[in-house]
C-alpha cells in the first residue's frame, strides 16, 4: 500500500462528519463534567469562549446528560460562521477545560488521531444496527466506531503511523501474526494459575511443530533451548520498541528473534489483547505496547504480573462457589499465565512505575467460546451503545430481534450485568471495571441471558480490610473511603453506561427514561428482598442515596493525558464536580 492510499479516508466529506460527530460528543461530556457552561439561546444553548461561539440543540435527560443535536450545531468566530472543528474547539475552550500549555499539543494529537480513526470507520462497508444483531463476535468487535463512551479523545493511539493503525487498529480487523522471543531464564518472570504450567500452557497455544521449529532456532543460536522461556510480542512493540531499545539484550543473546507463530489473531477493542482466529478456542493473549492512549502508556508490567495469575485464581474461586452469581450465570476470564522481560539497565535507572519497566511483558486470557451452549452467540458490551449511520442503535436492534416487550429485554439484561456487580460489591466489597469493552455478552435468541467479565487482575479492586485475601492477591486491596465505595456502581455503571443506553432506548421509541430507570430500580428491590441477609450491607451502602459525587473522567485525562490516574492510588487521584440525583432515589420500596 502506498502512504496515498494509506490516507486516502483523510478526505474533506469524512473529516467533515468526523468533526461534528467529535465536537457533539465533546459538548455533551463536558457539559457533563460542568467544565463548560451553557446559556439558553432561542430553541437550544450556546456556549463562549473568548474566540467565538457554539450553538446546539440538545435533549437533557437524567444525570445531567446531554444529548446533543450534531446537526444543530453552528459555530461563529469573529460574527461570521465557521466550520465545525474540534481541534480549533480544544483549542479555545483550553481556558475552561483547565489544559496546561505543556500537555494541550499531546491532547490535541490525541484528537486528530481520534478524528483520523473515525474517518477511517467512515470507509467501511457499513453495516447497519440490525447486520450486527445477527453478526459473530469479531465482526461485531471491528464494527465498533465509538470507543470509551465517556473520553473525548479515545482513539489516541499515539505512536501508530498511518500503516501501523491499518495494520493493527481493532477497526482494521486484519490478521495479525504475533512475534515469539526467547528470553534468557534468568532474566524473566514465569507464573501461572493453578489450573495448567506454563510448559502445558505453550504446547497448547503452539503446538508441538511451532515448538519445535523455535528449539531449532534457539539452537541455530548456539544456545541452549532449557536456558529460554518462550514469549509473544505485539509486532509493532518488536519493530518500534524491542529490537531497539533492548538492542544489548538482544547483542548479548539474552533475547533471541524466533519469528512469527502460525496462528492469526485479531485486535480487540483494548488495542494490546488478540483473539485467537484460527482457533477460537485459544487463548487470549494479552501484550505491552508502548502505545500511548486513554491517559496511560498500554504497557505491562513485568512485576505487577508475577501475581496476576494468583489474583485471577482467587476471584474465580470466590465467583464459581458463590451461589447467587451462579443462579445469574456471572462468570470470569481468568488470566492463567504470564512472562515479563527485566531489564538489567533499565531497571537500575528507573523507578517501579516507569514506562521502561513496562516494555516486553505477555499474559494469556482464557477464550469465552468453550463454554458456550448450544444457541449462545458471543458480543461485546460496548456493542450495546453502537450507533449505526442510520441512528439505529444495536441495543434496539436486538430488542426488536428478540421479539419481547423492551422493559422485559431489560431486566433480563439488568439480571445478567448489574445483579452480579451488586451482589459483589454489597457480598464481598469486590469491584470490577465494569464498562463496555470489559463485558462480553453471552446472547440467546437476541437476549443477554449472562455475562462474562474479564481483565481480572489491572481493574478489581477490594475495599474491604476484614476480606481475607491470599498474600499474592493482597495487592488488590484498596483503601477507600465508605462514601465512594458505592460509586464503583454509580458512576461505572450508571453514568458510564447507562446514562447513554436510556436516551438511545428513548430515541428509537423502546423505552422513555422514566420505564428504564423504574426497571433499574425494580431490578436492584428485588435482588435485594432475594438476598435479606445482606440488609446490613444494603443500609451501609444505599443504593437509594438521592444524591452522588459526580466523578470525571475527562476532568482526569485534561489534567495529565500521559498518566491519568496513580495506579497505586486511584481512589486519590479522582476529580469531582458537585454532585448528580440518583434516578432510582426516588424509586425506593417507600418511594
Amino acid at each position: 500500500m502506498t502512504m496515498t492510499e494509506a490516507t486516502a479516508h483523510l478526505r474533506p466529506d469524512h473529516w467533515a462528519v468526523a468533526n461534528r460527530s467529535l465536537v457533539r460528543k465533546a459538548l455533551a461530556e463536558f457539559l457533563h463534567e460542568r467544565l463548560i457552561e451553557p446559556v439558553a439561546s432561542g430553541n437550544g444553548y450556546t456556549v463562549s469562549s473568548q474566540a467565538g461561539a457554539y450553538y446546539f440543540e440538545a435533549k437533557l435527560y437524567p444525570l445531567n446528560h446531554w444529548e446533543v443535536d450534531a446537526a444543530s450545531i453552528t459555530r461563529t468566530r469573529s460574527g461570521s460562521a465557521a466550520p465545525v472543528d474540534a481541534l480549533d474547539f480544544i483549542t479555545e475552550f483550553r481556558a475552561e477545560l483547565g489544559i496546561d500549555a505543556e500537555m494541550l499539543p499531546v491532547y490535541l494529537e490525541e484528537i486528530s488521531s481520534t478524528l483520523a480513526s473515525s474517518a477511517y470507520k467512515l470507509t467501511k462497508p457499513e453495516l447497519t444496527a440490525a447486520d450486527l444483531a445477527a453478526a459473530d463476535f469479531q465482526t461485531i468487535e471491528s464494527a465498533m466506531t465509538e470507543g470509551h463512551p465517556c473520553f473525548v479523545a479515545n482513539n489516541g493511539r499515539l505512536g501508530f503511523g498511518v500503516a501501523d493503525y491499518r495494520a493493527f487498529a481493532p477497526e482494521a480487523g486484519r490478521p495479525i501474526r504475533l512475534v515469539w522471543i526467547a528470553v534468557r531464564r534468568d532474566r524473566a518472570t514465569v507464573s501461572h494459575s493453578q489450573a495448567i504450567s506454563y510448559d502445558e500452557l505453550l504446547r497448547d497455544e503452539l503446538g508441538a511443530s511451532v515448538l519445535r521449529r523455535f528449539a531449532e532456532r534457539i539452537v541455530a543460536a548456539d544456545e541452549a533451548p532449557a536456558d529460554y522461556h518462550l514469549m509473544p510480542v505485539h509486532p509493532w512493540q518488536w519493530e518500534n520498541k524491542t529490537s531497539i531499545t533492548f538492542a544489548a539484550d538482544i547483542a548479548q543473546r539474552h533475547i533471541i528473534h524466533l519469528g512469527t507463530s502460525d496462528d492469526d489473531y485479531q485486535a480487540q477493542q483494548s488495542i494490546r489483547t488478540f483473539f485467537n482466529r484460527s482457533h477460537p478456542e485459544r487463548n487470549y493473549v494479552k501484550t505491552a505496547l508502548s502505545v500511548l492512549n486513554m491517559g496511560f502508556m498500554r504497557g505491562l508490567s513485568a512485576t505487577y504480573l508475577e501475581k496476576t495469575p494468583a489474583i485471577n485464581d482467587w476471584v474465580y474461586d470466590v465467583v464459581e462457589n458463590d451461589l447467587v452469581l451462579k443462579r445469574y450465570g456471572f462468570s470470569v476470564l481468568r488470566e492463567i499465565a504470564a512472562i515479563g522481560y527485566h531489564n538489567a539497565y533499565y531497571e537500575a535507572a528507573t523507578d517501579k512505575g516507569s514506562p521502561y519497566r513496562k516494555m516486553l511483558a505477555a499474559l494469556w486470557r482464557e477464550s469465552p467460546v468453550p463454554a458456550l451452549d448450544s444457541g449462545e452467540r458471543l458480543a461485546t458490551m460496548a456493542s450495546l451503545l453502537h450507533v449505526d449511520r442510520h441512528g439505529k442503535s444495536l441495543a434496539g436492534a436486538l430488542i426488536r430481534q428478540s421479539g419481547l416487550e423492551p422493559a422485559a429485554w431489560l431486566r433480563t439484561y439488568l439480571d445478567a450485568y448489574l445483579v452480579p456487580l451488586l451482589h459483589c460489591f454489597y457480598a464481598y466489597e469486590v469491584v470490577f471495571m465494569p464498562h463496555g469493552e470489559n463485558l462480553i455478552l453471552v446472547l440467546r435468541d437476541a437476549v443477554p441471558v449472562r455475562v462474562i467479565m474479564k481483565d481480572i487482575g489491572e481493574e478489581i479492586a477490594v475495599l474491604s480490610p476484614a476480606t481475607v485475601l491470599p498474600a499474592d492477591a493482597e495487592r488488590v486491596r484498596a483503601e477507600v473511603p465508605d462514601d465512594e465505595k458505592l460509586l464503583s456502581i454509580l458512576t461505572d455503571v450508571f453514568d458510564c453506561i447507562f446514562r447513554f443506553l436510556s436516551p438511545l432506548l428513548d430515541a428509537e421509541g423502546l423505552l422513555t427514561p422514566e420505564e428504564f430507570w423504574a426497571g433499574v430500580a425494580s431490578s436492584v428491590r428485588d435482588y435485594q428482598a432475594a438476598t435479606p441477609e445482606l440488609a446490613d450491607a444494603f443500609a451501609k451502602y444505599d443504593i437509594f442515596t438521592p444524591e452522588f459525587a459526580l466523578s470525571c473522567l475527562n476532568r482526569l485525562q485534561l489534567r495529565n493525558n500521559q498518566n491519568m490516574v496513580d495506579l497505586s492510588d486511584v481512589a486519590n487521584s479522582l476529580q469531582f464536580a458537585g454532585t448528580l440525583e440518583n434516578p432510582i432515589a426516588r424509586r425506593t420500596p417507600c418511594g
